[in-house]
């Protein structure tokens, strides 16, 4: 901005400096040649009595004292030339003298004067003054040419110089205030920007992967606030992507440890079941019904086992999709009906609608809430388990409710990770496995719960326009 000012200062100068100078030498010649005029009409009146020839002496004896007169009265220096260019009268002569001013008029400029017949303007510079000087012919009564006439301009330059020095310099001091003002506005306006470019540089050197980030506010919808927008945006973005990362980090991890848990439970259970069942065949002892007791208690915790490795399994290998067209409410229904002995009551919308997803796997997910709702509500309190199926959208909603005691507020952002329960009993992978079938389904999963109320779990599956992955990752 301060070089643009300065710049702009040089060349508004310059082009006053020329456009200046050009318009005061063009009134400076309008004025030298308004006062010719006026000399000659003072001459023109004075020689409206006399007969005048162009003879030197009438010339002389007539004008000698008449051009200092006229000199005096106009404010200018008057010379006359004969026709011939000589020098006749001059009301300064010092300044012929000096050599200022010619005693006879060049050559080119009397052909210039012939010729035209009117008034010549010409410019002299000598080595200590500039000058204007104007030539014209004096004419008698009859209008014949009787001498020549000419009135230099000496206050032109000075005048001229005056005049620029003080327009430049009030054009320096406005400049001046600009350039002071310009410079402040320069100053704040850079800390401003700069300022707001520093403080987000700050905030994306300090973002980091593991959270503790905020968000920037910007009141303006400027260039610098689209640049906090799109960081604000990129921040949610990487706390979103920092989400799914430690999700992905946690499920692999118990993956792992499910596979080596698995492995190692299930090795020692076979053998132990076959050696608890060949004692109760070669053992004898005086009461079989407690060696019955004994060794069917065993049995039931080995297969108990069993199961906890089974489920362990499960959880670290889910099986391929096998996703195909099917109508949702016909599975639901049938999936309903097999809990015959508990009060789980079916609603659907008449419209049937249809999901490209695996229909074995859903029959997973609607076991395990089906299951879960179940588990949750107290002993002693009757039971009132809802299916419902409905269209959101472009989404069929399925929603299975209990009323159970519901989920404590501390709980709730657990309840979908592999080791949360609330049971006495269970391993804690029945919604961790539900969630990662609906992820599959490119669906999500909600829920809402008041304690002592119940809950309603939500389960989002997109229409049939939308297909979904082919395996659970």
């Amino acid at each position: 901005m301060l070089l643009i000012l300065a710049i702009s200062f040089l060349l508004t100068g310059t082009v006053s400096f020329y456009h200046f100078k050009q318009e005061n030498e063009q009134y400076h010649e309008e004025r030298l040649k308004r006062k010719e005029s006026a000399v000659l009409e003072s001459i023109k009146y004075f020689l409206s009595d006399q007969d005048l020839t162009d003879n030197t002496d009438s010339i002389v004896s007539l004008f000698d004292t008449k051009v200092c007169d006229l000199a005096t009265i106009n404010g200018l220096d008057i010379n006359i030339y004969g026709l011939n260019g000589n020098l006749l009268i001059a009301s300064a002569p010092h300044l012929h003298e000096q050599g200022i001013i010619p005693t006879k008029i060049a050559p080119d400029l009397m052909e210039r004067l012939y010729q035209t017949a009117d008034q010549v303007l010409r410019r002299y510079r000598t080595d200590s003054v500039e000058f204007l000087s104007t030539y014209d012919f004096i004419r008698n009564f009859d209008g014949r040419p009787v001498a020549i006439i000419n009135l230099p301009y000496f206050d032109a330059e000075d005048l001229s110089r005056e005049d620029l020095r003080d327009f430049l310099w009030r054009l320096t001091e406005i400049y001046f205030i600009l350039f002071l003002g310009a410079g402040m506005m320069a100053y704040f306006l850079s800390n401003y920007i700069t300022g707001s470019l520093q403080l987000i540089g700050d905030h994306i050197k300090s973002t980091r992967l593991k959270g503790g980030n905020y968000q920037l506010e910007w009141q303006y919808a400027d260039e610098i606030g689209a640049l906090v927008t799109e960081y604000n945006r990129m921040l949610q973005e990487l706390e979103a992507s920092a989400a799914k990362l430690a999700q992905t980090e946690r499920e692999s991890a118990w993956r792992e440890m499910a596979k080596q848990v698995a492995h190692e439970i299930k090795n020692p259970l076979t053998p132990m079941r076959l050696n608890v069942q060949y004692l109760e065949r070669s053992l004898q002892t005086e009461n079989p019904e407690k060696l019955k007791e004994f060794s069917e208690s065993m049995i039931d915790q080995i297969d108990t086992l069993s199961n906890i490795a089974a489920a362990f399994s499960r959880f670290a290998s889910m099986p391929d999709l096998r996703p195909k067209l099917f109508p949702v409410r016909e599975l639901l229904r049938r999936v309903a009906t097999l809990y015959p002995e508990h009060n789980v009551n079916f609603i659907a919308e008449d419209e049937d609608l249809m999901i490209y997803a695996d229909p074995d796997q859903l029959i997973r997910v609607m076991n395990n809430l089906i299951n879960n709702a179940l588990q949750a509500i107290p002993e002693g309190r009757e039971e009132d388990i809802e299916v419902c199926l409905s269209r959101q959208g472009e989404e069929a909603l399925i929603e299975v409710s209990d009323n159970g005691t519901g989920i404590p507020e501390e709980q709730r952002d657990k309840i979908f990770e592999p080791r949360f329960t609330t049971k006495s009993s269970g391993m804690g992978l029945g919604l961790a496995l539900v969630k990662r079938i609906v992820d599959g389904f490119n669906g999500r999963i909600s829920f809402e719960t008041e304690i002592q109320k119940g809950t309603r779990f939500k389960v989002f599956l997109p229409l049939s326009d939308q297909q979904p992955s082919t395996k659970v990752s």
